[in-house]
């Protein structure tokens, strides 16, 4: 109206104030900052809208990623299941090892359980056989070394008798009874007895009875009867494995047909129609994404043409006051009046009525944008993206009855054909989340329960059956026959415990002669030397040599010589020994004898028991192996086939990435930035207008009736301060007077 009645701006005449120059400063500093803030919400409007553009764009490639993870997501999902099929194969290959090997696991447990009686019971058996054989060796080193001790004492008794005899002859001489010889010979006389030997070993019981008896014992080679019972007894692992050949043909027919079993039952598992159903569904999808998205890439362009045309509305706005602001401030001169005001200040005012009739134009425009988008990104924002973030967006999609009023669970009805499941998009959304397996996600165990076709006992009952009927007799294990017991009773009734030990002890511990021969022979000679000189004094000193050779000969080599010092240990070794065993024989005998019947009663009649025990103890391993498969398959198939975490991804994508981060934030961005443009430009205009004034050349201005220019001056005289020069007939004059006064 204003424009239209050219009067745009209003009235074209400005009343002189005192603190104008003020006034326009002002005005001129909030225009400015209100196109400084305009010009930020411009620029933050223009880089939402480019954000939006750049990410629809790229939202192509963001959009195929999504469609390459489902793809591969349901590609994969088959070949999980295959390998999970395919490791029964591991399973049933290590169950039939341990079958295969059967001998050394089954067979040494049992062999462990009797190992405990029957080991020490041989080992006994055996350590005796050593005992007979040393008993044997110390018997014969008792006979060697009594002969060869009794043939040095008997020559050196024959020596010392003969020596005696000489003696006696020559002390029966004439010449002894003579006064001064007849006392030297008398001692002579009686000293005679002394030369005798002390140790007589002839005397001593021999032991040929008990070396007869020991030889006769080992006849029979007891080390090789208890070798055989080793023997038999580390046989069970090959025992067992021949008893059982026929079972385990049959146990490992009965593993192929459980591998056939679950081979079926896999194919039989609905997650793989669901991922087919879904891969048709994923396949129709994408191919409508990309048939429509150059459709909306333009779209998108002519969005992006009319918010730029928006903004630009907004910046020839903004450029007509920084021109106004330009060319107002510079050339703008305080010593003109209002009428005569020069053409780049006027200019400057034309800019800035130029911007607030621009902005009556556009601001209505801009006003609407900005309340579409806010109503459009504002609602999103809080009913879509911030229920998403808190996921209470899947709570009021789970509102039973909402999306079909027949339904109370609209998500279990599509999926499993039954709405009274309680599948809800939340816990979906949740268990994806998680990346749990789609068969626990959607609860596909309503459609098709795997612990029923996977009941361990289904397929360990005839295993447990088959391995029940294990029956291994070791009623032929002997681990020492009657013979060999026999042996023993045998030896210990030899008669080793009859010897004389305490005799052979006394004669080994004496002396080999009764006096020291070179002593005596010393004392023969001393007193030979006592008697007058003649053939009796030369006859003694003869004993007397004869007596010290015999020493030398005969006493020495019987103390010292390596063969008598050896017999005479040897001797004393051996007795000592049979001392010691003689007394403990019959009882380690008998130890041994109950030790080996009381192991050889254990297997005959526990055997059964212990073969049952750990019969069940075997086939618990077997079957162990299966149980865990079985396990192993439920928690893969539960847990980890067909991980759903793509699924939730694409969500993820759809709403939290793209809607929210990509299109409502730049939206909100957009009308966030327009808006506050908005706002500003009533401030801007109304500054604008009152600063124009200060920038336009007036078609009037104030004239004062007296040559006072002090307008306060003039009022106090009472005049008004201004006439309009209209009134006076004169239209836009150049009034040279009053420019002179001003």
């Amino acid at each position: 109206m204003c424009r239209c009645c050219d009067n745009c701006g209003g009235e074209m005449h400005q009343r002189q104030k005192k603190n104008a120059d003020c006034r326009r400063g002002c005005f001129a500093t909030f225009l400015f900052v209100a196109s400084l803030i305009i010009s930020i919400g411009v620029l933050c409007a223009y880089a939402a809208n480019q954000h939006l553009t750049s990410q629809v764009r790229g939202a192509k490639n963001l959009v195929h990623s999504n469609f390459k993870d489902l793809r591969i997501f349901f590609n994969n999902t088959p070949g999980q299941i295959d390998y999970l099929v395919s490791q029964y194969n591991t399973t049933k290959n290590k169950a039939l090892s341990d079958l295969d090997n059967v001998g050394p696991l089954l067979g040494s447990r049992v062999q462990e359980r009797f190992a405990k009686e029957v080991r020490p019971a041989l080992d006994a058996a055996l350590t005796m056989a050593g005992a007979i054989r040393e008993t044997k060796e110390a018997l014969e080193n008792v006979s060697v070394s009594v002969e060869v001790l009794q043939e040095g004492t008997e020559r050196l008794h024959s020596n010392l008798t003969d020596v005696k005899i000489h003696l006696s002859n020559t002390l029966s001489d004439s010449a002894c009874s003579a006064a001064q010889a007849a006392s030297t010979c008398n001692i002579i006389r009686n000293s005679l007895n002394q030369l005798n030997i002390n140790a007589n070993f002839s005397g001593l019981p021999g032991v040929s009875t008990q070396v007869a008896k020991v030889n006769d014992v080992l006849k029979i080679d007891l080390s090789s009867l208890v070798q055989k019972g080793y023997a038999a007894f580390n046989n069970t692992p090959d025992l067992v494995l021949n008893q059982t050949r026929n079972i385990l043909s049959d146990i490992k027919n009965l593993l192929d047909f459980i591998g056939s079993n679950i081979t079926s039952f896999t194919k039989m598992l609905p997650v793989q129609k669901v991922l087919a159903d879904l891969t048709i569904y994923l396949t129709q999808t994408e191919a409508y994404v990309q048939d429509y998205f150059p459709v909306v890439e333009q779209y998108d362009f002519y969005r992006w043409l009319g918010c730029l045309i928006l903004c630009c509305m907004v910046i020839l706005i903004l450029v007509f006051y920084y021109l106004g602001l330009l060319c107002g401030t510079c050339g703008y001169d305080k010593h003109a009046s209002p009428t005569t005001r020069g053409c780049i200040s006027n200019t400057g005012g034309n800019f800035l009525m130029a911007g607030v009739g621009f902005s009556f134009l556009f601001s209505w425009v801009l006003m609407i944008i900005v309340v579409i988008t806010f109503v459009t990104g504002g609602n999103i924002e809080k009913l879509v993206c911030e229920p998403f973030e808190d996921r209470t967006l899947f709570k009021v999609l789970d509102t039973p009855y909402l999306l079909n009023r027949h339904w109370r669970n609209y998500l279990s009805a599509i999926v499993l054909k039954n709405p009274d499941i309680n599948l809800t998009f939340e816990k979906v959304y949740s268990d994806c989340k998680e990346n749990k397996g789609i068969y626990t996600t959607l609860h596909l165990e309503n459609l098709f329960n795997i612990n029923e076709f996977l009941n361990i006992n289904m397929y360990t009952e005839d295993v447990s059956l088959k391995i029940e009927h294990i029956n291994v007799n070791l009623s032929n294990i002997v681990l020492l026959d009657e013979i060999g017991k026999r042996n023993l009773l045998d030896f210990s009734s030899s008669g080793i415990d009859g010897i004389n030990f305490a005799a052979y002890l006394t004669e080994i511990n004496k002396s080999v002669t009764k006096v020291d021969l070179l002593s005596f022979a010393n004392d023969l000679e001393a007193r030979a030397d006592q008697l007058p000189k003649g053939a009796l004094e030369n006859a003694l000193k003869g004993h007397a040599n004869s007596i010290r050779m015999i020493h030398n000969q005969q006493v020495v080599p019987l103390e010292q010589a390596m063969k008598y010092v050896k017999a005479r240990s040897t001797l004393n070794q051996s007795i000592r020994l049979l001392q010691r065993t003689s007394s403990e024989f019959m009882v380690k005998v008998r130890n041994v004898i109950s030790a080996v019947d009381a192991a050889q009663f254990l297997i005959s009649n526990d055997a059964s028991l212990v073969i049952i025990q750990e019969t069940k103890k075997y086939m618990d391993m077997i079957i162990g192996y299966f149980e865990q498969y079985v396990e192993w398959v439920k928690e893969s198939i539960t847990m980890e086939v067909a991980a759903c975490k793509p699924i939730a991804n694409v969500i993820d994508t759809a709403v939290d990435i793209f809607l929210c981060s990509y299109v409502i934030d730049s939206v909100n961005t957009f009308w966030f930035g327009l808006g506050g443009c908005s706002i500003f430009l009533i401030p801007a205009i109304i500054c604008a207008v009152k600063l124009s004034k200060y920038y336009r050349r007036m078609d009037t201005e104030d004239v004062y009736d007296d040559v006072e220019t002090i307008p306060m001056k003039n009022m106090e005289n009472g005049n008004n301060g201004y006439h309009k020069e209209h009134l006076y007939g004169i239209h836009n004059p150049v009034m040279t007077s009053s420019v002179e006064q001003w």
